[in-house]
């Protein structure tokens, strides 16, 4: 039965494949709900391992079709329409990803859809660029490199920014002219259907990009494993993706992986302390903390860090906890009642770990209703304590104080984790010496969280490897293939 909300009409969801709206195979249905109130949204088709076939088969046909013969020009003309419609439909897309994963309306309509158009138009202007070279080899010979498609790609995305996410890695992956089984995860799977309308629409042949909603264990897993996938391109945490590389082993796809992260945000003190506090707010509370990139680390230099702290607990507690559809709402809930639950027992690990709770640390409803946690913040954290050492994926910020440049870097680099990281400072010797030295796939320097299409974003460490956006995306989805002609 559809429903409506806020203006927008809401349909159960199906299976996406071969250009069809499909129920499961099984039959099987899930249910997906809002983040704000608890209610069901809608029910949603569980495809299982016999989907992920029919998904697989269609996407080799197409890529044995009219998709492998189409020109790379009339690839690129396709995804720009499919960024035209994304800004056509973005009050639509913006509702129903706030309906959907409980981040704040101005952050869905303001910042993810635009940047989400934004990147799908940047790599339909790579779809008839992607050349090799002609190699001045020894010996008569004319050599030459081509690059072309991987081939299937199965795509499997998490739940925080559901169609951004989904966009930087479809836009990449159909550039290069590969086909796609894209898994969507299962707590946000409304926006990857609405995308998939929008592929439709745009006039994508059939089969070339498939949507199979399910879970990990069902869909994921069979997508992994399946011998007809070429790629498997995933973001989430790094022990699914430990998983995903074993679970490729047997057929020995290709694997990209951006993983988890816990990014030191550096504050030295020469740095300008409003600039540094509103970076450090929004380095860990936008999207309310579920971010693969958040400063979830903040080091702070001992000589100013009273004064800091002043600044970021008055900042902090500006931050509006609301109903995310009202536009002044900073800090929407989290996506779940488990990851809500997560949250505050990471809150409580820090208090019983000595660690001084200065803002927050309690869950929150709005009337009464929602997955929300007010915006946390302990002070006089230790660098090895859990809270300090383990992805929280909220709304949760560990202070840490610090000496100088060499301390700093010692405990920065002192994680698991290596995906991004944050300087400021007024020093530009330092901030690039500091840049250099930290371990990490970007490094944001008197800035954090910025993002474009050319800036290519993945992780060093178990933050996992490829990069997603810019012209590097393309080397994960092409093969490189040598063509040697004896010219004797």
């Amino acid at each position: 039965m559809n429903q409506t909300f806020h203006g927008h009409e809401v349909q159960p969801g199906q299976l996406f494949i071969n250009n069809e709206f499909v129920e499961a195979s099984a039959g099987g249905r899930f249910t997906t709900s809002c983040p704000s109130t608890g209610e069901v949204i809608t029910d949603i088709a569980e495809g299982t391992a016999p989907d992920i076939d029919a998904a697989v088969a269609a996407a080799r046909a197409a890529l044995a079709g009219t998709w492998g013969s189409m020109p790379a020009a009339r690839r690129g003309q396709l995804l720009s329409r499919v960024a035209d419609l994304i800004e056509e439909r973005i009050d639509r897309l913006a509702v129903i990803e706030t309906l959907d994963q409980g981040k704040p309306i101005t952050e869905s309509s303001k910042a993810d859809i635009p940047l989400a158009a934004r990147i799908v138009r940047y790599f339909a202007g790579w779809a008839d660029k992607i050349t090799g070279d002609v190699l001045p080899v020894a010996g008569n010979y004319h050599t030459y490199t081509h690059r072309q498609p991987v081939g299937v790609v199965g795509q499997i995305i998490p739940w925080n920014f559901p169609i951004l996410i989904a966009c930087w890695k479809m836009a990449p992956a159909l550039a290069a002219g590969n086909t796609i089984v894209l898994k969507p995860a299962e707590q946000t799977p409304l926006t990857a259907l609405e995308l998939a309308k929008i592929f439709r629409d745009a006039g994508f042949p059939p089969g070339v990009v498939n949507v199979v909603t399910g879970d990990g264990p069902g869909a994921g897993a069979s997508l992994v494993a399946h011998p007809g996938v070429n790629k498997i391109a995933f973001t989430g945490s790094t022990a699914v993706g430990q998983e995903i590389m074993r679970r490729s082993a047997d057929t020995l796809k290709r694997v990209s992986l951006e993983l988890g992260g816990k990014s030191p945000n550096i504050v030295f003190e020469d740095a300008d302390l409003t600039s540094a506090v509103f970076g450090a707010i929004g380095g860990i509370f936008y999207n309310k903390g579920e971010v693969c990139a958040a400063g979830s680390r903040l080091f702070v230099q001992r000589s100013i860090h009273a004064a800091f702290m002043e600044q970021l607990k008055a900042a902090t507690a500006k931050r509006l906890v609301d109903d995310p559809f009202n536009p002044k709402t900073r800090v929407g809930p989290q996506v779940s009642a488990e990851q809500q639950a997560r949250i505050l027992g990471y809150i409580e690990q820090g208090k019983a770990e000595g660690a001084r709770l200065v803002a927050g640390g309690e869950a929150a409803q709005v009337n009464g209703r929602g997955w929300f946690v007010q915006p946390t913040i302990f002070d006089e954290v230790d660098n090895g304590m859990v809270i300090a050492q383990e992805e929280i994926f909220g709304p949760v910020l560990s202070v840490i104080p610090f000496d100088d440049a060499e301390d700093v870097v010692r405990k920065a680099n002192a994680t698991i984790y290596g995906l991004a990281a944050g300087i400021w400072t007024k020093d530009i010797k330092l901030a690039h010496r500091t840049a250099r030295a930290i371990e990490a796939g970007t490094v944001w320097i008197n800035c954090y969280n910025v993002f474009d299409p050319m800036g290519p974003f993945g992780g060093f460490k178990m933050s996992g490897f490829g990069r997603d956006l810019g012209r590097d995306a393309l080397d994960d989805y092409t093969e490189v293939k040598t063509v040697w002609v004896d010219l004797n």
